[in-house]
């Protein structure tokens, strides 16, 4: 596929949850948070999630696409998926000279992609915003996609003291447009707490890796 491509697709579930559609804003925010090396963490969890040359990655939650930017310089593909309109946009504006980007708008409980189409999954400073009903359709949703033998990447922040934790709150409500569902906004988002989840829906070899700055990671393989 050459050049970026802009999909639609429902939402079957009729709740995104926290809809971000300030991606400016977010940027800033996530770069203050991270105290300006988001950069080098994006670096930090593609090496964490070890994808092959060739292959194919879905990122969910993908925002305004940075993740996915470093993604597609290893990769043979990236999808971006965002349930914000704002978010896609501005990700295709960005991503003009990666072909091999395309980016869909979709929910990560309703991805609008085949099964099995995936080498790599990921899902950063997203899980918190989805409903808290729909967390396990989401993660569902990711085992479907993936192709066995591929490996999922799942992180969100990991504050270690109360400013930080204060502060992705604030980076929710400023970067937002309006919630859907009250479970999306959880202050909690240890993302140690869906480990029984990948697990149940059948992920093997689930690992916690902290990294720095403040965040936390969980990898999985789906057998």
């Amino acid at each position: 596929m050459s050049g970026n491509e802009l999909q639609s697709a429902s939402n079957s579930h009729g709740e995104v949850g926290v809809l971000l559609t300030q991606p400016r804003r977010y940027r800033l925010l996530k770069a203050a948070f991270l105290l300006g090396r988001e950069d080098r963490l994006n670096t930090r969890l593609a090496g964490l999630a070890r994808p092959g040359p060739g292959a194919d990655v879905v990122d969910i939650g993908c925002g305004p696409g940075d993740l996915a930017r470093v993604l597609a310089r290893r990769v043979g593909k990236v999808t971006g998926v965002d349930p914000s309109p704002q978010m896609i946009d501005y990700a295709t504006a960005r991503s003009r000279d990666l072909a091999n980007c395309r980016w869909v708008l979709g929910a990560a409980q309703s991805l609008p992609l085949p099964d099995a189409s995936a080498d790599l999954v990921t899902c950063t400073f997203a899980m918190h915003h989805i409903p808290a009903p729909h967390r396990a359709d989401a993660v569902a949703q990711m085992f479907r996609v993936l192709r066995p033998g591929g490996r999922l990447l799942l992180a969100d922040t990991h504050p270690t003291d109360p400013v930080r934790s204060a502060a992705v709150r604030v980076m929710a409500r400023f970067a937002a447009h309006r919630t859907h569902d009250h479970g999306a906004s959880s202050p909690g988002v240890d993302i140690r707490q869906y480990r029984d989840l990948l697990r149940a829906n059948g992920f093997e070899a689930v690992e916690f890796v902290g990294v720095r700055p403040a965040t936390g990671v969980l990898l999985a393989t789906k057998p």
